[in-house]
């Protein structure tokens, strides 16, 4: 399996906490943009084997539903789906329209992730947004009545003035809506941001560490009892509605990434395009090489960056998988940083593999930060 990401990067507005690459929407800039993406799709050399799709952004949904169904067949031109096709797109909620959903449906879209980040009137002012609750019901009902097989909702907890009790209530109102999945994200400060700028002013509005330990519990606790799995560290899904574009590079698949800013893996090889608009539409329009970066991943960085994935999932790390890809002994190789983490409890360890426990889920990336220091 390959994921093949678009990014899509025009935005009606600019959230606050938001460092992705992203523009304010102009209609002459979205159209010079997209016909830039299509000249990098169209000269991409086709793929081998099956593909997800994913397109992201930005707000996709600011582009017309027709201009949406043309790009996907561009896409599935040139990268064969998958037998179960997985393609997903984002949505902001406020901008959805029952017929522009079923024109998705239509076109091959078979999963809507819409960015909810909070139900709660005061919260989603803070973060920026423009939604209310009812604009997100409308948004699942239009999905459900259009068949579309999997709808996904994005939450973010630690927002500053949220209590446990608020974001229950956000909680709540996801699952009352029926989803098939839930992803719930910790604010992550960037900086750059206005939030950044904010939290340098005024620390104490944003949450500490233990606050945000708490709201993550909570989610953990009320979406499992809703009958949620808890497949990855930000991700809850219903039976049979994982990501499989996601769990993808959780188990460090290859993926190609189009658009300005998108990130590829490829034989080992890393790559992102420039975050600079302007030098991406000139390179794309021009059929020439995209600005950017790239790095070999090898030896201990490329088999650090596996555990790393890996042990973002519920099913953690299998030894022996990790043996056939990078030829090393799981546990003779990461010796002194595992059994420390095994005698704090944040790490289980049996003959198949590794996995983090419960307790370990909370400090996620600091552990994983352990196997990707390795020298």
């Amino acid at each position: 399996m390959t994921g093949v990401y678009v990014h899509l990067p025009f935005c009606p507005y600019i959230c606050p906490y938001c460092d992705f690459a992203k523009w304010p929407h102009k209609q002459s800039a979205a159209r010079q943009y997209l016909d830039a993406l299509h000249g990098e799709i169209d000269s991409a050399a086709p793929g081998a084997g099956e593909h997800t799709v994913f397109l992201g952004g930005g707000t996709p949904n600011t582009y017309a539903a027709d201009e949406i169904a043309d790009l996907l067949a561009r896409i599935a031109s040139k990268f064969p789906p998958a037998r179960s096709p997985e393609v997903t797109i984002e949505l902001n909620p406020e901008l959805v329209t029952a017929e522009a959903v079923k024109v998705y449906a239509a076109a091959g879209v078979t999963r809507i992730s819409i960015g909810v980040q909070s139900f709660v009137e005061p919260e989603i002012r803070t973060l920026g947004r423009r939604h209310n609750a009812a604009q997100v019901a409308s948004a699942v009902a239009a999905a459900r009545s259009a068949g579309m097989g999997s709808v996904s909702l994005d939450l973010i907890f630690a927002v500053p003035g949220q209590t446990i009790a608020s974001w229950r209530v956000s909680l709540e109102a996801a699952i009352a809506l029926a989803p098939d999945h839930v992803s719930a994200y910790g604010l992550t400060v960037e900086d750059g941001t206005p939030y950044a700028q904010w939290r340098d002013r005024e620390p104490a509005l944003f949450p500490d560490q233990d606050v945000e330990g708490d709201l993550y519990e909570t989610a953990i606790d009320v979406l499992e009892a809703a009958g949620f799995e808890h497949y990855e560290i930000s991700n809850f899904a219903r039976p049979g509605h994982r990501c499989a574009h996601n769990a993808n590079y959780w188990a460090n698949g290859e993926y190609i990434g189009f658009g300005v800013g998108a990130a590829s893996y490829r034989g080992g090889v890393r790559s992102t395009h420039t975050r600079d608009l302007e030098s991406y539409v000139s390179a794309a329009s021009q059929g020439r090489r995209i600005p950017g970066h790239s790095e070999r991943l090898e030896g201990a960085q490329r088999a650090g960056e596996a555990v790393m994935l890996a042990l973002r999932t519920a099913q953690g790390l299998s030894f022996a998988a990790f043996k056939e890809r990078y030829g090393l002994e799981f546990l003779d190789y990461y010796a002194s940083i595992v059994e420390p983490h095994r005698a704090a409890g944040l790490l289980e360890v049996d003959a198949a593999g590794a996995r983090l426990t419960r307790r370990g889920r909370f400090v996620a990336n600091d552990i994983c930060a352990t196997f990707i220091t390795l020298p």
